[in-house]
């Protein structure tokens, strides 16, 4: 009841979103003119299609909000302070790595939901003081939203932040070994186990 099981869900949902997202990268064409049509053959051909898509679309909303609640938890119950101030910087990246992965994902279905968001994301990123420019020339490959845009948040999307978050997950329950799994208060002390 300490921890609420929030590590361990999270990392269950991670395990769906893995297992969900190498299914969609096999109906999944990352160019315009066909990102949109696999969107819609996944929801009206491919035979349980809509329950991968939202299967995988739900664990990632739902994993967003158990991150953040397992940051909560550790923050609220001291789980940050010593020994385990780097477990802590790592579970922070993680979560920015999730934001980060949510994000680039809401591109792919290139709906005009999708567009807007992501013409609000980059212009968002324009505005970072001294690199605004470059970094959102670099997140589009180019002036505006294009073919550029989709590969780049495709290859962000399944390679490089699935990539660098597996192995922060390593990282991160490695400490979680190494410093102890759960701590207790027994007569005054914190006692790690």
């Amino acid at each position: 009841s300490y921890t609420m099981g929030l590590g361990l869900i999270s990392f269950y949902l991670l395990l769906v979103l893995v297992v969900t997202g190498v299914a969609l990268m096999l109906y999944y064409t990352p160019h315009p003119p066909e990102a949109y049509r696999s969107m819609k053959d996944l929801k009206f051909v491919v035979t349980f299609g809509p329950v991968l898509r939202n299967m995988h679309r739900w664990a990632a909303h739902a994993m967003v909000l158990v991150v953040f609640l397992h940051m909560c938890r550790v923050f609220f119950t001291g789980g940050y302070k010593t020994p385990r101030q780097f477990n802590w910087v790592v579970g922070v990246g993680l979560f920015l790595l999730t934001l980060g992965l949510s994000f680039t994902g809401y591109l792919l279905p290139w709906d005009q939901l999708a567009y807007w968001a992501i013409t609000v994301g980059s212009n968002i990123a324009g505005y970072a003081p001294w690199l605004g420019d470059d970094l959102k020339y670099l997140l589009l490959g180019g002036h505006v939203i294009g073919p550029g845009a989709l590969l780049r948040f495709y290859v962000l999307h399944c390679v490089v932040l699935p990539g660098v978050a597996m192995t922060l997950v390593a990282v991160h329950f490695f400490r979680v070994r190494k410093d102890g799994l759960v701590a207790t208060r027994r007569d005054g002390q914190t006692i790690w186990y």
